[in-house]
């Protein structure tokens, strides 16, 4: 029995902040991403907006999004013995035979962040010094704890991602990362950092995964000035903790959050 399509092409539904945002992340000098790499998406009453497979991110329009039914997608997520083959099938929005269009690859890494962090903005992208760090024998470690303040306020701890494939696999060990990270932390992480891969920033506001995406990059090149020196020394963990607690720092936080409520009024 052949699934009833999850994705539909509807320009009309594309927040401008979303395309704002995606134009934001994709300027060249940025470095974040190259050719079509990289997505973002917003969760609206609609559905879920992403990105469309192909699109480049720099020039994106509202033609260049799709809208994903969140509900469909998860059961197909969780589908037993789904195949690559048949997602990239489900991912098709057939309602137009002539519309080629179709939704990323990553599109159910995204319907996992949504749906286990309660997130409404997702922005994936492969900055390429970040990309270059995650990519040595001792990665992970290099991400325990932050360098300095600011990264421990606007990243916290980031979740870490061993590499797998992209597309299903890696949906589902996303989803089963923050799952562990929530019952740890009782949050959900700002920041995912994929192994050979790139990061994934969430939150409540297009303004907080772009600073969030930003602080990555920062803290990757302060990683790379340090090594270049010496053995970096890392924030406490306990020290890094309180910094994000401490009342100015929750207040600052708190207005990514609103600085997106109010651009969608």
């Amino acid at each position: 029995m052949k699934d009833r399509p999850i994705v539909r092409h509807a320009p009309a539904l594309v927040p401008a902040e979303l395309v704002r945002l995606t134009k934001r992340l994709g300027e060249p000098a940025r470095d974040m991403v190259c050719v079509a790499e990289g997505n973002t998406s917003v969760l609206t009453d609609e559905g879920l907006v992403i990105k469309a497979s192909g699109a480049q991110m720099s020039d994106v329009t509202a033609q260049d999004f799709v809208v994903v039914d969140v509900e469909r997608a998860v059961e197909i997520l969780h589908r037993p013995n789904l195949t690559q083959r048949e997602l990239e099938r489900c991912l098709r929005d057939d309602s137009d035979p002539a519309n080629e269009r179709r939704a990323s690859i990553e599109t159910l890494m995204h319907v996992a962040v949504i749906w286990e962090t309660g997130a409404s903005w997702v922005a994936h992208t492969h900055p390429t010094v970040v990309v270059g760090l995650a990519s040595v024998l001792e990665n992970e470690r290099m991400w325990l704890s932050p360098l300095f303040p600011d990264e421990a306020v606007t990243v916290g701890e980031p979740v870490w991602i061993p590499y797998m494939r992209p597309g299903l696999e890696l949906a589902r060990g996303v989803g089963a990362a923050i799952s562990a990270y929530t019952e740890i932390h009782n949050s959900y992480p700002r920041l995912m950092i994929l192994a050979n891969h790139g990061i994934v920033a969430l939150g409540g506001s297009a303004q907080e995964v772009d600073a969030v995406s930003t602080m990555a990059v920062k803290a990757a090149r302060a990683r790379l000035v340090a090594r270049a020196f010496g053995d970096p020394h890392y924030l406490d963990p306990i020290e890094a903790g309180s910094l994000q607690e401490r009342e100015d720092e929750v207040a600052r936080r708190a207005r990514f959050t609103a600085a997106g409520r109010e651009s969608k009024q």
